[in-house]
């Protein structure tokens, strides 16, 4: 974060995204330090409910749109080039999705292409002699916030239930508590 800063306070293009064809800049703001920040980040408010997440980076295109960024590191054979599919990469595009909605709905206009910093220790080098050699990739996604709004009224409409809801398969937690009743009930 702190090399990306450096790019901020120039209002430079940073050399990665100049090598990916783009000039976007670090985005500018007086309350970038607090969207960045666990517990507070960029928040809204519905009538129900009180939404943050805290952004990684935002980035600024030549039209003005913001674009949001997410950093991930990992450490891998190959260097991560595209976002797989199914378990945490969904929550991965969920996580992207809800930022371009917080920034939105604090009036920002706000690109739907977002980019995951993938920054992976690749396992090619023939000894580790105590250094990481790391290869950083710009991993894109188109996304799609609509989902969010019907979600949150769905989760009102089930928080203000007198009845608990139906278990659901996709749900680990209900899959682990009817487990474990199933388990109880044969003992």
């Amino acid at each position: 974060k702190k090399e990306f800063d450096s790019y901020r306070e120039t209002q430079t293009v940073p050399p990665l995204v100049k090598a990916a064809g783009f000039n976007y800049v670090p985005f500018q703001h007086e309350k970038m330090d607090v969207w960045r920040e666990n517990f507070q980040g960029v928040q809204t408010t519905t009538d129900n409910f009180l939404i943050f997440g805290a952004v990684d980076d935002i980035w600024v295109n030549e039209t003005g749109e913001l674009i949001v960024v997410d950093y991930k590191a990992t450490s891998r054979a190959e260097a991560v080039t595209e976002l797989g599919t199914g378990g945490f990469y969904d929550a991965y595009r969920r996580q992207m999705e809800i930022y371009q909605w917080l920034l939105r709905k604090n009036g920002f206009k706000v690109s739907s292409t977002g980019y995951w910093l993938y920054v992976t220790a690749t396992k090619q080098e023939p000894s580790f002699d105590g250094v990481l050699h790391f290869e950083q990739n710009l991993v894109s996604y188109q996304g799609d916030d609509s989902w969010i709004e019907p979600l949150l009224d769905k989760i009102k409409t089930t928080l203000d239930a007198t009845e608990l809801p139906a278990s659901g398969a996709e749900c680990d937690t209900c899959r682990y508590v009817g487990q474990r009743r199933d388990i109880t009930f044969e003992l």
